[in-house]
């Protein structure tokens, strides 16, 4: 446990002086080009199931439902000007470094369920998912991602409680940059 915070704070470090200049340029692009707030804090479901108050870069309008994006009758219809790109390449996800930073994620675990997902927390719960940290890629987001029905997601949740390590780890985040760079599994 202490490695991997170790890992995380290290990277996190590292990353972020290369991270700059593209998290000041989205936060320009969404300022820009939408009113309100530059970025959105969603209240998610950390670490033994404790809120906590994650950022994004905001790429839905601010009169969007708090409702996973899955959820919505029209999610494209909510996106800002810049959303979409945002949402495509990942780049919404940028400001979770200070999550990381802070200790209530980690950059490998599953993804951290909205405070209203009570299916998705439930099943996590009963499977011990619940006593991991989130992170800000995972399993399931590397084997689907937006596309899995929760059940599935869960599945993998378990999956990676079984086998996490610091290789696994590794190997996630290497297949999330590939993920990313080719832009699977985002629907919006």
């Amino acid at each position: 446990m202490l490695a991997k915070r170790l890992f995380d704070l290290s990277l996190a470090l590292c990353a972020t002086p290369f991270l700059l200049l593209p998290i000041l340029l989205v936060a320009l692009a969404v300022r820009l080009t939408s009113p309100g707030p530059v970025l959105y804090w969603s209240d998610r479901v950390g670490c033994d199931n404790r809120l906590f108050r994650m950022p994004k870069f905001r790429s839905m309008r601010v009169d969007t439902p708090a409702v996973a994006t899955h959820l919505l009758s029209n999610p494209g219809a909510y996106l800002t000007p810049v959303g979409s790109f945002l949402r495509r390449s990942s780049m919404d996800e940028l400001p979770q470094l200070w999550s990381i930073l802070k200790g209530d994620m980690s950059f490998v675990g599953p993804r951290p369920a909205l405070f209203n997902q009570d299916d998705l927390i439930a099943l996590r719960t009963d499977a011990g998912v619940h006593e991991l940290l989130p992170g800000l890629t995972g399993w399931a987001q590397i084997n689907g991602r937006d596309e899995l029905p929760i059940p599935d997601k869960v599945k993998l949740d378990i999956e990676y409680l079984r086998k996490r390590s610091f290789g696994f780890d590794l190997r996630i985040l290497w297949l999330t940059v590939l993920k990313v760079l080719r832009r699977d599994g985002v629907s919006h």
